[in-house]
């Protein structure tokens, strides 16, 4: 009997430290989603503020 108790025991924390993995990689995933979004949207901002003519010259005066 406290072999079979010990068994379902292991199976039962086993299964419990799976879900908590697979909930952690989860929210990771999501949590990455979001930084790329973010970085996407940070990115087109930026880009789309740079005027494509500057730098194209330069005035030298001596």
């Amino acid at each position: 009997m406290d072999l079979t108790m010990s068994i379902a025991s292991m199976s039962v924390g086993l299964n419990m430290m799976t879900t908590q993995q697979e909930l952690g990689i989860s929210v990771l995933k999501m949590s990455m989603d979001t930084a790329d979004e973010s970085m996407e949207a940070l990115l087109s901002t930026v880009s789309g503020s740079l005027d494509p003519n500057l730098g194209t010259q330069v005035d030298i005066a001596v």
